[in-house]
């Protein structure tokens, strides 16, 4: 078995190839023996214990030959357009970048998680979501024959606050899905569904169904949350499994919210001020 050696921070190590972590004092010469998974011995230190652990690299991008501006460029046209890979493709040709639709493909399945998640990080760090009433309502979505239900949390100004993919909207789905929604934003003052009896199942279990409102037209802001969705749905020509409903769905909402400047609220100069700041906030995301 081929050791070679490692420094961090001045610590001297050695690292099998083979996977086989074993500690070495180098001084000595006397192998410490193996190590569990997960961290070596160094100098008969654990690391992490008196030895700094190594800087980790940060950088997302560094194993990709392309520029992480055209990465972000692909996976947001993907993601926020109604557009399919090929025709992703073919606009960055037009634009001087040649690319494969399964390159598009594997950099939003890569890159799309990580950017949501920075999105949503930022967007509760700073509160930009209302707590005083949230609409929650669920569309049906076909996998193969099958119907599943798509859950949807929306506050009073139109922020996707949670989405969530079942394959039945009982009483167990539904208080899955507000304990998800609650345990990150909290416990809004009103909560406005339709008349489905798994809401208030659920909302009986965890005591907040003196909040709970349903009427005609009260929901129509989580009715018309659907339609961006829906229509990237048809582009993608449905989903294939849950799981991958699931991920583009977060994923959508996260971008969503993101570029949603709500532009029937405010004049033309601005709206471009609030695009721009989106632009560049999309640009410095995993920088």
């Amino acid at each position: 078995m081929t050791l070679r050696p490692l420094s961090v921070e001045g610590a001297d190590f050695r690292l099998c190839e083979g996977g086989d972590t074993r500690g070495v004092d180098v001084a000595a010469g006397v192998s410490l023996g193996r190590a569990p998974r997960g961290f070596v011995r160094a100098n008969g230190l654990e690391a992490g214990k008196g030895v700094p652990k190594p800087p980790r690299m940060q950088n997302p991008f560094r194993y990709f030959n392309s520029s992480p501006e055209v990465i972000r460029v692909a996976v947001m046209m993907y993601i926020r357009f109604p557009l399919s890979l090929r025709q992703v493709e073919d606009l960055l040709f037009e634009r001087g970048i040649d690319i494969c639709h399964e390159t598009v493909r594997f950099w939003w399945n890569r890159f799309g998680p990580m950017f949501a998640a920075a999105i949503r990080k930022r967007r509760v760090h700073h509160r930009l979501f209302s707590q005083w009433r949230w609409h929650l309502d669920e569309v049906f979505v076909r996998i193969n024959g099958e119907t599943h239900y798509l859950w949807r949390a929306v506050d009073d100004e139109g922020e996707v606050l949670e989405v969530f993919a079942s394959k039945r909207r009982d009483r167990k789905a539904a208080l899955k899905f507000l304990k998800r929604t609650m345990k990150r934003y909290g416990r809004p003052t009103t909560i406005v569904t339709d008349r489905l009896r798994s809401y208030g199942a659920a909302m009986t279990a965890i005591g907040t169904v003196e909040r709970q409102e349903y009427g005609r037209w009260l929901n129509n802001r989580a009715e018309n949350s659907h339609q961006p969705f829906r229509r990237r749905e048809r582009a993608m020509a449905k989903f294939r499994s849950a799981k991958s409903l699931q991920k583009f769905a977060s994923i959508h909402s996260s971008v969503h919210n993101h570029f949603n400047q709500e532009r029937h609220l405010y004049n033309r100069e601005n709206f471009k001020l609030n695009r721009a700041a989106a632009l560049a906030e999309w640009h410095l995301l995993a920088a």
